[in-house]
């Protein structure tokens, strides 16, 4: 018997410093009552910890959190069950996570765990992706894979998005689904 998504999604996508993750996170506080922070950075260096730090402060008592560099899908299968909604931050940093510690033969199997997962869902979740297509063709190899299958993974996010929102200067501008959704 195949499981029915009951969860909304939704998709803020960005660059750099775009706002995109201040949207997503005031987006899941207004919608959700106790949110989880499903977060795929890892503390590899002082800079980093320093900022996993600050972020964990910013959100508050109101948050759980869930870190897990990998297995995001896992994750979204077997949710708490006191979540009433989940905040991924960031698949881009994911697809970087797989790509670095499994190599690129594991993206189409990593790929199709996080688009089953999200095709069943039962909570609303909203995710936030770096737009990392719209620059300077990488001189390299590897910079070259990776702007690739981000930009595959964003487009087959966007096919299972309830909504897409693309977020520039802090401007949030709805590309998919209902305008003005909070």
């Amino acid at each position: 018997m195949k499981t029915k998504r009951t969860g909304r999604i939704t998709l803020v996508m960005g660059g750099a410093r775009s706002g995109k993750s201040s949207y997503a996170g005031r987006l899941a506080e207004h919608r959700f009552r106790k949110p989880l922070y499903l977060a795929t950075a890892e503390a590899l260096d002082p800079e980093m910890a320093d900022r996993i730090k600050r972020h964990r402060k910013a959100r508050g008592p109101k948050w759980d959190c869930i870190e897990e560099p990998l297995n995001i899908a896992g994750v979204l299968a077997k949710l708490p069950p006191k979540t009433d909604g989940v905040l991924l931050d960031c698949v881009t940093l994911w697809l970087c996570n797989v790509l670095m510690k499994e190599g690129d033969k594991s993206f189409e199997v990593r790929r199709s765990e996080l688009l089953h997962a999200l095709e069943n869902v039962r909570r609303d979740v909203v995710i936030v992706s770096n737009e990392i297509g719209m620059g300077v063709v990488p001189d390299n190899k590897l910079g070259r894979k990776f702007r690739d299958y981000a930009g595959w993974l964003n487009q087959d996010l966007a096919r299972v998005a309830d909504n897409v929102v693309f977020v520039i200067a802090g401007i949030p501008m709805t590309l998919k689904g209902k305008k003005g959704t909070r």
